[in-house]
């Protein structure tokens, strides 16, 4: 299963992974995607705040910049730097607005077929919780209804 993933350090960037299909668990649902929207500005803030330098970084984020100072302080400069870069080192899944099919649910009034919303991410499959999701009225077009999340 591929999904979107931003690595917060340039070096890596925006980066189409293959993972393992999610498992259902107890109050979740799958969802097969068939839409899934880019959201113009949580989305391309995120992919520039990934690919700008440090000192860029640094710039768009002037409150981390004294927490930054503050460990610095109290634990020291190796360790803060350490942590600084783990924390950049980490990739997060891209998108909150999904479109598709339930194919498999554990959560009452949302059946195995039905077409719904979500906050998911860019994914072939997702699993998203029962209360963020919701069916999508028959009268309701797939592309109309993936921006429902970002409409709401």
């Amino acid at each position: 299963m591929k999904q979107l993933i931003q690595n917060l350090n340039s070096k890596q960037g925006v980066e189409l992974v293959d993972f393992p299909t999610p498992l259902i668990e107890k109050g979740k649902v799958l969802i097969q995607t068939k839409r899934t929207l880019v959201s113009k500005g949580t989305e391309s803030m995120l992919v520039k705040f990934g690919n700008a330098s440090y000192i860029q970084k640094a710039k768009q984020k002037p409150d981390r910049v004294k927490q930054v100072i503050d460990k610095i302080k109290a634990e020291g400069l190796i360790h803060t730097v350490n942590m600084v870069r783990n924390k950049l080192d980490q990739s997060i899944a891209l998108g909150y607005c999904n479109c598709g099919v339930v194919i498999d649910s554990r959560v009452n009034g949302i059946n195995v077929g039905d077409r719904v919303i979500s906050n998911g991410p860019h994914a072939e499959v997702v699993r998203v919780s029962g209360n963020l999701v919701a069916k999508i009225p028959e009268n309701v077009n797939d592309d109309e209804a993936v921006f429902t999340v970002i409409g709401s």
